[in-house]
């Protein structure tokens, strides 16, 4: 089986005159060496496994390095590596982007610097045009040049994230692991950066670029000191490429025009799109009937141009609707907020109360426990086309007990997805939080589709709490996120 795997152990580009050579690259490249430790999401107020990896990186501006985020993601400590120079120099992620697989890294030793140059960014390859690959893959210690052509330009799924699908470019230079965050070099200007390939039997010499378009918004968006993510229309299309269906819709068969299927309620077009809608242009540009539009000479497709819109910008629509003309513009005031099919790299969220353990459904989830409840899979898969998000925020499932008398008859509730506490629906663990910290003689838990509701009393809460913290190592009780956490109640 073909699968993508990781690498490590337009307006939006600055592009200059001047062109690196070889030893000016060689230079501004750097081994980065990661002490990783992974999240535990079956005991999350425990730190998990300890692990490393290593990949590339290269100078992007003045005092700043640019690398994939797959290579600094987890980190507990970050070295850096010039060639020639034996000492190992302390780094610090600034900037991470796990959905375009990027991050910016500082150095604050002054010694890392000399002699380096900021390496600038290029336009797309051409087809068919040969480019360098500079990193530190394995198989040695100093750093490796290979030469591969471009061989397709194309909108992938990046693996980091597993969700997230943003311009590709294939090459079929060798890039093994090490090579993530290296740069793809063409005319002395970086035109991509290595950060993954193909596994398995049928797919060699097969590798992938993050192309400068995606780089330059990176670089953009953290100029304000915030990432703000990827725009995204949020939108279902359905091509028009059948004759009866155009004349039907009262469209000439000129190959324009993309149908729309679905627009979600939490997307930014809702209001501004519906069903049944006919997209004949974004920003001007000719929206073929397969989805595909025509920028900087390259067909690609219509979600292109969304990428390369910040928050707080707008695109234009040309629409048909009910047979006529209008016009639609749509703001990105925000990107989308439901995030949990993408691999999460931030700690686990969770909630310990009577030895029951609440955690919020998301991809690491799913993948940590393989759940046998298919209401609980079923609400991963589909939490977005059925707009479960109009009910609640978070799907919240207790994943786990730890045994106490107190706990001793509920294990049929475990794989559970909270409904109520004491009759208030939950939409989110701060709710949950908040419920069990309300002073109540009983705390009743109903569960989806579940016959009979879990019940607790004050009593044996109090009585069970310290015992249960102290036999379980319970260092914290809750974790609701970034904000600072306070204990349950």
């Amino acid at each position: 089986m073909i699968r993508p795997i990781w690498l490590a152990a337009a307006s939006l580009l600055v592009v200059h005159a001047a062109s690196a050579g070889p030893n000016e690259i060689r230079k501004s490249l750097c081994r980065i060496n990661n002490t990783a430790q992974e999240f535990n999401y079956r005991v999350p107020w425990l730190p998990g496994q300890l692990g490393g990896g290593s990949g590339t990186g290269w100078v992007v501006k003045k005092d700043r390095l640019m690398t994939n985020a797959h290579v600094v993601s987890n980190a507990k400590l970050l070295t850096v590596e010039k060639e020639n120079d034996p000492k190992k120099y302390v780094a610090t992620v600034e900037f991470i982007a796990h959905d375009c697989d990027l991050a910016q890294l500082k150095v604050e030793d002054p010694d890392f610097w000399k002699d380096t140059k900021p390496l600038d960014l290029g336009p797309v390859p051409e087809i068919e045009s040969s480019v360098t690959v500079y990193g530190y893959p394995i198989g040695g210690e100093r750093m490796s040049v290979t030469k591969g052509i471009v061989s397709r330009i194309d909108f992938r799924t990046y693996a980091h994230s597993v969700m997230d699908s943003h311009l590709c470019i294939q090459i079929d230079a060798a890039i093994n692991p090490g090579n993530s965050g290296g740069p793809v070099m063409q005319q002395g200007k970086v035109v991509g950066v290595a950060f993954q390939g193909l596994g398995g039997a049928d797919a060699q010499n097969v590798g992938y670029m993050i192309p400068t378009p995606v780089i330059g918004h990176f670089l953009k968006d953290i100029e304000d000191g915030h990432y703000d993510r990827y725009m995204d229309l949020s939108i279902g299309t359905f091509p028009l490429l059948n004759t009866a269906h155009r004349r039907a819709l009262g469209l000439p068969d000129d190959d324009r025009g993309l149908a729309v299927t679905t627009v979600g309620s939490a997307s930014v077009c809702a209001g501004k799109l519906r069903a049944g809608d006919v997209l004949l242009k974004i920003d001007g540009l000719e929206i073929q009937s397969d989805g595909m539009v025509q920028i900087d000479g390259e067909r690609m497709q219509m979600a292109e141009v969304a990428e390369r819109k910040f928050k707080g910008d707008k695109v234009k629509f040309d629409v048909w609707r009910d047979k006529k003309p209008v016009t639609e513009e749509v703001t990105f005031d925000r990107a989308w907020p439901y995030t949990h099919q993408a691999t999460s790299y931030e700690p686990p969220k969770y909630v310990v109360f009577g030895g029951l353990l609440f955690q919020p459904m998301n991809r690491n989830l799913i993948m940590t426990y393989q759940f046998v409840n298919p209401r609980v899979f079923h609400s991963f898969a589909h939490f977005i086309e059925e707009e479960m998000y109009k009910e609640r925020d978070e799907v919240i499932v207790l994943t786990a007990l730890l045994p106490d008398p107190i706990n001793t008859y509920l294990e049929e509730f475990r794989e559970g997805i909270v409904h109520k506490v004491n009759g208030t629906a939950i939409r989110n663990m701060k709710e949950l939080a908040a419920a069990f910290a309300k002073q109540a003689d009983e705390y009743v838990i109903e569960f989806e589709s579940h016959g009979r509701p879990l019940v607790f009393q004050r009593t044996d809460l109090e009585s069970a709490r310290n015992r249960i913290r102290q036999r379980y190592n319970v260092l914290q009780e809750q974790f609701l996120g970034d904000e600072a956490t306070t204990e349950a109640r």
